[in-house]
């Protein structure tokens, strides 16, 4: 595994880092409490010890089994990421800015983008709980809030960090300009947005930005939520209350296809699977910090941190691109 500083931090973060949206099982068809726990050691018994996590996803349920699988470990030793600002218990009373329904068993759940400083502390509060930690290597805002200040947000994570609450701060689908503005009150760690080989928008402003402001970048969805595995072409059979039926549909389907099928045949040659591919391949991408992978079993953690296992030459990187360029 790769370890790399994030940013203008003095965070060391694994290259892969296990994401842990789908192990909520919020939108994501379900989950299994023990594979999930048992993905978690495995990614950091294989070098994976960077966790990143939210407390929407699952509506707490992510955390708590983080929590319960990183205490047996070395803390020292182990990263833990999370977010705050999107509320769905209520408690904001309808402030902020309304952001969908989400569906939690059949029950709409709406949420809301909101990060008050008081709804920033009640939230890390809960999160450290849930953690069963006492601190928090980097806390991210999870979306921007138009109806807060970005310096009262900015202020409370500003407070929390001289408290020892968290150890760096960062955001989260921010624009340089909201950048610009949240940095006047606090230095930005990073900033972790979408990036893939289907969607590379942040190269041509973002990523600029960034790099020239020492900010890091965390990319996440780098497998398109699995479509870039290509299971989705043999076995497209998902759950109905999988948010993918709706998600693979802003994607020219048989341009992705090909896509992979000729992916497949590097990956082949590497003695990798194309998933690896993908993830190794956006790991070596200009700006490009750290990459998301999720896992819901031990077996998908192990072959994520695997992806760092092999690399990629100029003429490789130059094939993989050519092959992306079709997609247009």
């Amino acid at each position: 595994m790769e370890y790399r500083k994030l940013g203008n931090s003095n965070l060391e973060l694994s290259a892969i880092t296990y994401g842990a949206f789908a192990i909520g099982g919020t939108m994501w068809g379900g989950t299994e409490k023990k594979e999930s726990i048992d993905s978690i050691h495995a990614s950091i018994d294989n070098g994976v010890t960077t966790i990143d996590t939210a407390p929407f996803y699952g509506f707490g349920l992510s955390e708590e089994m983080i929590g319960e699988a990183v205490k047996s470990q070395d803390r020292s030793k182990v990263q833990l990421l999370t977010k705050f600002g999107l509320v769905w218990d209520g408690s904001n009373q309808g402030k902020g800015d309304f952001f969908f329904d989400a569906d939690d068993n059949g029950r709409k759940v709406p949420v809301y983008k909101y990060s008050s400083k008081n709804n920033v502390i009640k939230e890390v509060e809960e999160s450290l709980k849930r953690l069963q930690t006492d601190y928090i290597d980097l806390l991210q805002i999870h979306w921007p809030d138009s109806t807060t200040p970005i310096s009262e947000t900015m202020e409370a994570a500003e407070s929390l960090i001289q408290q020892g609450k968290i150890r760096a701060f960062g955001v989260s689908n921010y624009n340089a300009e909201q950048i610009k503005e949240a940095q006047k009150t606090i230095q930005i760690a990073s900033n972790q947005v979408a990036y893939s080989m289907l969607n590379r928008k942040i190269e041509a402003e973002l990523i600029p930005f960034t790099v020239a402001e020492n900010i890091g970048i965390i990319a996440y969805s780098p497998m398109e939520r699995g479509l870039l595995t290509g299971k989705y072409f043999t076995d497209s059979k998902l759950k109905d209350n999988d948010h993918r039926n709706g998600y693979f549909n802003q994607f020219d389907l048989q341009k992705v296809k090909t896509l992979v099928e000729e992916l497949t045949s590097l990956a082949h040659a590497k003695e990798a699977s194309l998933s690896q591919l993908v993830l190794r391949w956006t790991t070596l991408q200009k700006g490009i910090s750290i990459v998301l992978a999720g896992a819901r079993n031990a077996e998908q953690a192990i072959s994520n941190a695997k992806a760092m296992n092999f690399d990629l030459s100029g003429s490789e990187l130059e094939f993989i691109d050519q092959a992306i360029s079709k997609l247009k």
